[in-house]
């Protein structure tokens, strides 16, 4: 079946915006056969769909959440706010292990059945690509219940959906003390166990002075590199140990949060092609001062991903848009470089190749929206204008 987007202004993310004033795309199957000028269009027969003058991006990508999890921590967000400190916090039993309590107690279906509405909420928002990590059960079987549970989402939603197995997030009171044995005797043989079951595309960890050490992590990424896994990290969010630049040396597709990364830190990523995921959910939520260093991004040429980072406790939020907008007020990123953070780039730190771009032979996953310009989509705060989603070349009901 051909499907034939006319009168559109179409950015086309192959290099800034790549705007076409008056454009068209043509859609084949599920992929997009032509894009461009309407004037300059091939003489095609299908079904076509006159769209207004509307902008048309291509659908977006979400390429760092944490979406499937149970329970809730708005309590703790409430005794934050009142004065709690992080350890007052943790002896009432707030804190991720309070997440990892409840995420445990969770069946499979719980768990797909909680994360459903986070997804409805992102597609209302033209997303077409989620990235979903474990690292809430830190244990065998929960780690994998999480990631048979986010495999399901895309039978029971129209979403392509990228799993990272993120065993090495935190360290659980069982192992208080013994990071080293809980990398031997949990986080490997989950890891393993899931690559075996097919449900791993690639391996996360959080390094970090609450979290794991360089050395612990480059075990879970050397077994990562024995299985034919890509990695990707958690770095530098709230210190520097030098995670992003262990993550290059891996050949890592993306580092994460990069608060505190230091120039040496971001020429290993340039040096590494490794993308820059910024998540100003967490900054926000947390309160955060030191943002991430942009402009030696910019500078060195590092690619620039923007997530919603979705998670219980440092960024309750569902919202991709909100995420461009406040990585361009609060990190001084420019609209389109927010809205290639969300899209090609996006796709680039989760190492597909054949969407965040309106291209010929890209996937036909698009996001037509009610504006005039694609700055309006990081301009907006808390009003999505999106008129319709194609995902697959087919447009949702």
């Amino acid at each position: 079946m051909t499907t034939i987007l006319h009168n559109a202004t179409l950015a086309t993310m192959t290099e800034g915006y790549g705007l076409v004033e008056g454009g068209a795309v043509v859609i084949e199957g599920e992929r997009i056969l032509w894009a461009g000028p309407e004037g300059a269009m091939p003489a095609t027969p299908g079904e076509r769909l006159d769209l207004g003058g509307r902008l048309v991006t291509p659908g977006l990508i979400d390429c760092h959440t944490h979406l499937v999890f149970a329970g809730d921590r708005a309590r703790e967000f409430e005794m934050r706010l009142n004065g709690a400190t992080y350890e007052e916090v943790a002896r009432a039993g707030g804190g991720i292990l309070s997440t990892v309590r409840a995420t445990r107690e969770a069946s499979e279906e719980a768990l797909l059945a909680a994360a459903l509405p986070r997804v409805d909420a992102m597609l209302a928002e033209g997303v077409a690509v989620i990235e979903v990590k474990s690292g809430y059960g830190l244990d065998i079987a929960t780690e994998l219940r999480m990631l048979r549970a986010a495999r399901r989402i895309a039978e029971q939603r129209r979403v392509r959906i990228v799993t990272s197995f993120l065993g090495a997030h935190a360290l659980p009171p069982e192992y208080a003390g013994r990071h080293d044995d809980y990398i031997t005797e949990v986080a490997l043989p989950a890891l393993r166990a899931a690559h075996a079951e097919g449900l791993v595309d690639a391996v996360d960890g959080f390094c970090e002075g609450i979290a794991f050490s360089p050395a612990q992590i480059a075990r879970v990424f050397a077994e990562a590199r024995v299985l034919g896994l890509p990695v990707k990290l958690h770095a530098e969010q709230l210190s520097n140990l030098h995670g992003a630049a262990l993550a290059a040396r891996h050949g890592a597709l993306s580092a994460d949060h990069l608060e505190y990364l230091d120039e040496a830190g971001v020429r290993a990523m340039a040096e590494a092609g490794t993308v820059a995921v910024i998540l100003p959910g967490a900054f926000y939520t947390l309160r955060e001062t030191q943002p991430p260093p942009i402009a030696l991004l910019r500078r060195h040429g590092v690619p620039m991903a923007v997530a919603t980072d979705c998670n219980p406790g440092s960024s309750p939020m569902t919202s991709l848009t909100l995420a461009m907008n406040m990585a361009c007020t609060l990190f001084r990123m420019t609209p389109e470089e927010a809205l290639a953070g969300a899209t090609r780039h996006a796709a680039k730190a989760l190492g597909l190749a054949d969407c965040g771009r309106i291209a010929p032979g890209f996937r036909a996953d698009l996001a037509v929206w009610d504006a005039a310009h694609p700055a309006e989509l990081a301009y907006r705060i808390g009003a999505t204008p999106l008129h319709a989603r194609f995902f697959g070349g087919r447009r949702d009901a």
